[in-house]
């Protein structure tokens, strides 16, 4: 096997290239002639040549059989949910996890008679305690949101081949440079390619990745609810993969640096990063990634004020998402877990103090300089 680099450039590329162009031109048509003997294509059915393209390079990258983009990474987690879960069904799920997907368990899922538990990763008995005759499905995160957890993955895995249920892990936070969960076991991995893969903050997308078979009952159920990608953000996307090997071990270089240099600070409390020692998955994480993605989250000590450390920040930039060029910076509390109540996020040990930050491409010794300075500004305010 080729390569990340040389895979992300040239797998999935049409060949020939369409009309001699180097980059794949934009499809912006929504419906296609053909014959009778010829199958449709149509944009909601995601074949266009840039669907086409981008799938098979995803399967490439993700080491998977088969790939298909969604509008966004809840399009991929819903539509693959709906698609291995039948009225009553159930799954078993860590508790950390992203606060749209927690809801989507909450929320919709109930409504079509699928019920859910959520248990402490590190407690394996809980995990058999909670099956019943009816669970179907693991779902786990590769790193989880916000505290960036690492599960032990191949203990997952084990467990649910054990008990015959789907395996399906999010590998948003760690992105396909630094773990291909489909090699490790996992029947489907999920993206949302609006983070890592897209990368410049300018496109929707999600990704479902695995066996022919599963894909393609995704599909149908895409094609059904009409989660389908523009052409222009397939293209989007698809230009995005070919650096992001690159973009990636930038991400990664960065985030260790800002790990090292905030966790001895005094405005903070704790540092959650899978490549730092004081992580207590440190050990697990050497062990299952290349590297450890570009996700910090920062614990400020009791009494730093949260709104003077974002006032006083000048590179990163406060606004939801993440795994942009630009570095990002957000109160989870506030943002991707405000659907919870404040009881839940404390028990998720997510409080109004945790921040969470993008790493971004920016020169790391600029970027941490901004970083400690708006520090010492938020530890100043609280001594006054």
């Amino acid at each position: 096997m080729a390569d990340f680099d040389t895979r992300a450039l040239h797998d999935g590329e049409p060949v020939p290239r369409i009309e001699g162009a180097v980059t794949l031109p934009i499809f912006q048509t929504a419906t296609y002639s053909h014959t009778a003997d010829e199958p449709l294509r149509y944009v909601r059915l995601n074949n266009s040549p840039n669907h086409e393209a981008l799938h098979d390079k995803l399967a490439s990258l993700t080491e998977t059989d088969e790939a298909l983009v969604t509008a966004s990474g809840m399009a991929a987690i819903s539509s693959t949910l709906l698609t291995l879960l039948d009225a009553g069904d159930h799954l078993v799920a860590p508790e950390t996890l992203y606060g749209g997907t927690l809801e989507l368990f909450d929320t919709l899922l109930p409504r079509l008679g699928i019920d859910h538990s959520v248990l402490p990763a590190g407690r394996p008995s809980a995990w058999a305690e909670a099956l019943t005759d009816d669970t179907t499905v693991l779902y786990a995160e590769s790193i989880t949101n916000p505290l960036l957890e690492v599960p032990d993955l191949p203990e997952m895995v084990s467990f649910a081949d054990a008990h015959d249920l789907v395996s399906v892990v999010d590998n948003t936070f760690a992105s396909p440079v630094n773990l291909r969960p489909a090699p490790l076991g996992f029947d489907v991995v999920l993206h949302s390619a609006t983070k890592y893969l897209g990368g410049h903050s300018d496109v929707a997308a999600g990704v479902v990745a695995g066996p022919s078979s599963l894909v393609e009952a995704v599909r149908h159920t895409l094609t059904l609810t009409g989660g389908m990608l523009d052409p222009h953000a397939c293209f989007l996307l698809h230009r995005s993969l070919k650096t992001l090997g690159m973009r990636m071990r930038r991400h990664n270089a960065t985030a260790a640096s800002v790990a090292s240099a905030l966790a001895d600070h005094e405005a903070v409390d704790q540092v959650y990063y899978p490549g730092h020692p004081s992580h207590p998955h440190h050990e697990r994480a050497r062990a299952l990634f290349d590297a450890y993605g570009g996700m910090v989250s920062v614990e400020l000590a009791p009494g730093a004020d949260p709104e003077v450390f974002f006032d006083r920040l000048t590179l990163p930039i406060r606004a939801p998402s993440l795994g942009g060029v630009e570095s990002l910076v957000t109160q989870p509390a506030l943002t991707s877990h405000r659907g919870l109540s404040p009881a839940e996020r404390q028990a998720l040990g997510i409080t109004e103090r945790l921040i969470r930050l993008s790493v971004g491409l920016e020169a790391p010794d600029d970027l941490v300089a901004d970083l400690r300075d708006a520090l010492d500004a938020s530890h100043s305010a609280a001594a006054r």
